[in-house]
């Protein structure tokens, strides 16, 4: 067995698998690895199934195992970010960003001035489509847990479970005692919608366009859950 890093990382590929035990890549992931980033047999490439286990193995026609399964703890607390649907494309790159910045929970939403909005068809379509670019995201950043992608929601579905802190100006420090948080349409929050909030947090003094708020949540939450900054002082 190879000498490799306690973790995946480095350079090496990082590709999710449905078996850990028994781990073979789907052809879309070895015509990749072979094709595109020219992988030459024998070399080192981490396989996960985007649920903490993950080991090393090497390329080639088929994978040959080179390492023990070795399982990482689901990162606590969970961070949930739930963001009001964009334009064009606009939503694939929020949950390829939120992925990549280690959001556990991604929960896309209409809210009352939102002016996307999906039929139960569209929905279901881009649902798998986001579903897909996460796992893009997770492989690219070298994640072992996935994600969740829910299903689209509405506001009033967030708002009854009362976990979610509305982003908003006048909010809070973000917080991991509450690390959920969810974005408003780029129209802004209607007044019926601040009346139910249960809470707000604030991403900084700056008006910040939608996608960008749910990148500023995604990164506050995770270096507070990191320890690379210190939670606000209390008044």
């Amino acid at each position: 067995m190879a000498d490799h890093p306690a973790v995946p990382g480095g350079t090496a590929p990082h590709v999710i698998v449905s078996d850990i035990a028994a781990p073979a890549l789907r052809v879309d992931d070895h015509h990749h690895l072979e094709r595109v980033l020219r992988l030459r047999p024998g070399a080192p490439v981490s396989v996960t199934d985007g649920a903490g286990s993950w080991r090393w193995c090497r390329f080639g026609p088929e994978l040959i195992i080179d390492g023990e399964v070795e399982h990482v703890p689901a990162p606590a607390p969970p961070i949930t970010v739930a963001f009001a649907l964009v334009k064009g494309q606009k939503p694939e790159l929020v949950v390829q960003k939120l992925t990549e910045l280690g959001v556990d929970e991604i929960i896309p939403f209409v809210a009352e001035r939102s002016v996307v909005r999906w039929d139960e068809e569209r929905s279901r379509r881009n649902t798998e489509r986001l579903r897909r670019v996460a796992a893009e995201a997770a492989m690219q950043s070298r994640r072992v847990w996935l994600p969740e992608v829910q299903e689209v929601t509405t506001f009033d579905e967030l708002a009854v479970s009362g976990e979610l802190l509305a982003a908003d100006r006048d909010g809070a420090a973000p917080t991991l005692a509450r690390p959920a948080v969810m974005i408003g349409p780029e129209g802004g929050w209607s007044e019926s919608e601040r009346a139910r909030f249960a809470g707000t947090v604030g991403l900084g003094p700056s008006v910040l366009r939608a996608e960008t708020a749910a990148f500023a949540a995604a990164a506050m939450l995770g270096a507070l859950r990191a320890g690379l900054v210190a939670p606000a002082a209390r008044a």
